[in-house]
């Protein structure tokens, strides 16, 4: 049975495209390998695999720039020929916003919109719409800083709602809530931490009904859950960090397999590249897990490669951060010494992406910059500037980029 609200929960849902309409979009409902479903990327670590990305971004690798609706500071995903994301609107940003754009045209293929149950107060700088929906391949899972969550099939029949924010009305904070979901298996891992009450739950994909739910250190917290993917046997494993650590949480029963407990930051999010876990604490610091995934142990520790607001990435055996004043650290992958650094202009909020031997990032001023990354220096490859406040983090797929600010949603790819 889909869990639905109960009927003391008032939910408006306004469908703004017919669904005899969506035969006519040519809307493709398979995944393909190319996909982008969560924030930053199908192994939260923001690498796109396989990708022929535009390195030299000028007005001309501009494939489409479309306007949005409202507010949103949530990244987009790619699902098959859809790119997917939120928006919200409204005086009081309740207007909560799903959209799907045709990945090769820009042309919407539907929007859906539903009113938020929980709170929806923020910081100016936030909105509502700030954590970056995720998807399985078949449905659409998007998150709001109201704390409710809402899953769609991905011609947008809405398939459960559940309104956390109005089941644990204390889980929220003055500044707004940002920590996006991701999938494991059949399970949706979210994390509703304030001070107030903290807790982070596993839904079930399919039903939309609590697999389980546990609490967590009461602090605001703007992390989001990260993958550690399966390896030798052991089953892959959901990061959830806090201002006291990272614990590895099994993704269908919500047992803590095993936990770092040094502390951690609480808005750059871990990863996790070729089985060791790079954790934003005290600097950066790497652990490794046992060979049975039970235990960990640690591998170094780098008090020069301290990110700011975008998490860590890690490229040509180089580990990247951004500092608060704009300049990337690129340390040793194997040791943590700091290699160099390079200044770029203005200050960062989005984690920079990740392909082909380049970074990708998108400045709080719209500018966008690509660099090359190599052991012994950095090189700016080229930049562009869009004039449009930009928050979120990118995404990649089928050889395209895919970037957006509160206005717009833009599409780079290589001019044909």
């Amino acid at each position: 049975m889909k869990y639905l609200p109960s009927s003391s929960t008032t939910i408006r849902i306004r469908a703004i495209l017919a669904l005899a309409g969506l035969a006519a979009t040519g809307l493709t409902l398979s995944a393909q390998a190319g996909d982008w479903r969560q924030f930053r990327g199908n192994g939260t670590n923001s690498i796109a695999l396989n990708e022929n990305l535009p390195t030299e971004l000028s007005g001309g690798s501009v494939a489409w720039k479309i306007e949005l609706p409202g507010r949103g500071l949530s990244g987009p995903i790619a699902v098959g020929q859809q790119v997917v994301l939120t928006a919200s609107s409204g005086y009081a940003q309740d207007r909560l916003h799903i959209i799907s754009f045709d990945a090769e045209t820009g042309e919407t293929q539907w929007e859906r919109q539903f009113e938020a149950t929980g709170r929806t107060g923020c910081h100016p700088k936030m909105c509502v719409a700030t954590p970056t929906p995720a998807s399985d391949g078949e449905r659409i899972f998007a998150f709001y800083s109201s704390s409710d969550l809402i899953c769609t099939d991905l011609a947008g029949n809405l398939q459960w709602y559940r309104g956390f924010g109005a089941e644990y009305r204390n889980a929220s904070n003055s500044l707004g809530m940002s920590s996006s979901p991701i999938v494991i298996g059949s399970t949706v891992i979210i994390q509703v931490e304030s001070e107030a009450e903290a807790f982070a739950a596993g839904v079930d994909t399919v039903t939309g009904q609590t697999k389980w739910k546990i609490d967590r250190p009461r602090k605001a917290n703007w992390t989001s859950p990260t993958l550690l993917p399966a390896d030798n046997g052991r089953p892959a494993l959901a990061l959830l960090q806090s201002s006291a650590g990272l614990s590895a949480v099994d993704p269908e029963t919500g047992n803590v397999v095993w936990t770092f407990d040094s502390g951690a930051s609480t808005i750059p999010s871990s990863l996790v590249v070729d089985g060791t876990v790079i954790i934003p604490s005290n600097g950066l610091t790497t652990v490794k897990p046992s060979a049975d995934g039970t235990a960990i142990e640690s591998v170094w520790n780098s008090s020069n490669l301290s990110p700011s607001t975008p998490s860590p990435v890690v490229i040509n055996g180089l580990t990247i951060t951004v500092n608060s004043a704009g300049a990337i650290s690129a340390g040793d992958i194997t040791t943590g010494e700091r290699l160099w650094q390079l200044r770029l202009k203005g200050k960062f909020s989005g984690t920079p992406l990740a392909s082909n031997g380049h970074l990708f990032f998108f400045n709080e001023a719209g500018y966008a910059f690509v660099v090359r990354p190599e052991k012994e220096k950095g090189e700016i490859v080229s930049e562009l500037d869009l004039t449009e406040t930009i928050l979120s983090s990118p995404a990649a797929s089928d050889n395209a980029l895919y970037v957006r600010s509160d206005a717009h949603l833009w599409k780079f790819a290589q001019q044909r």
